[in-house]
């Protein structure tokens, strides 16, 4: 269902959180800041589940296509990894919008926010094994072909998932398969955010058909982040990824465990 909400004065704060979740969608790649999306809409602005699920993937669209062409520009996109990963993804999107219109409002916060503390702790993992690889001097070696095409469905078919039943971007998904095959860090950013958008394209078209999209919300949240994602990528073009990719990573997983914790205890309040 498709409908226009009344304008509320808070909602004159939507674009400025769109421009804060556009610059770290840049930074991080494959749109990972609208995984913020949810709990601000849902906590801070009283938007119920459902409908925020719709909005955050409105919102990441920009993201991503700006993103997507700006990276591929500079040659660090694998089109056909991505475009493997984004046909899993397809079939994962339209099985989770289906599944998100059978569950209730406080099973999904409840959902989402266990997810997102699951999430949190494997890439805390992965940070770890990145850093004790180093230590032992292991050179990142590049999968075979066979293992691409396999770890690259599997990941691919749970980003979509994921992306379609939280409304989160299923960057996370993507990014940890991506890394998985020893791809270097750049190509993993641009190749994330193709598949991501293929994710979300599908998704919302999914709900479209079973979901509820407030088009008022998604206008304001929207222009916030066609600024961020263009602002981005002008921001961080002499930037050094490789330097501060640990530490932002190593943030984000933190921000996503305080953001599940809180998530879980609202759905009791």
């Amino acid at each position: 269902m498709i409908f226009h909400s009344a304008f509320e004065n808070n909602y004159l704060w939507l674009p400025l959180v769109g421009l804060v979740v556009g610059l770290i969608g840049t930074l991080i790649g494959g749109g990972g800041g609208g995984f913020f999306f949810i709990p601000v809409l849902t906590l801070l602005f009283g938007v119920p589940a459902h409908v925020a699920v719709t909005t955050s993937l409105a919102a990441t669209l920009p993201i991503c296509l700006i993103g997507s062409i700006g990276y591929y520009r500079n040659g660090h996109v694998s089109v056909r990894l991505g475009m493997l990963m984004s046909a899993a993804g397809i079939f994962g999107a339209l099985g989770g919008a289906s599944f998100i219109s059978l569950i209730t409002h406080q099973q999904l916060i409840i959902l989402y926010g266990s997810f997102a503390v699951l999430l949190a702790l494997y890439m805390l993992r992965s940070i770890w094994q990145s850093k004790r690889d180093r230590a032992n001097g292991i050179e990142n070696v590049e999968d075979t072909r066979f293992k691409k095409v396999v770890k690259g469905t599997l990941f691919g078919f749970l980003a979509g998932v994921i992306t379609s039943t939280s409304g989160a971007t299923g960057a996370t998904q993507v990014q940890a398969g991506l890394f998985a095959m020893r791809i270097p860090l750049k190509v993993v950013i641009g190749t994330s955010l193709m598949v991501v958008m293929a994710n979300t394209i599908s998704s919302l078209g999914a709900h479209f058909l079973v979901g509820k999209i407030d088009l008022t919300l998604i206008y304001f949240l929207t222009a916030g982040t066609v600024i961020g994602s263009l602002l981005g990528p002008k921001l961080l073009k002499d930037v050094k990824l490789e330097r501060i990719d640990g530490p932002i990573r190593l943030w984000y997983a933190f921000g996503m465990i305080l953001f599940g914790i809180v998530m879980i205890i609202s759905a009791f309040v």
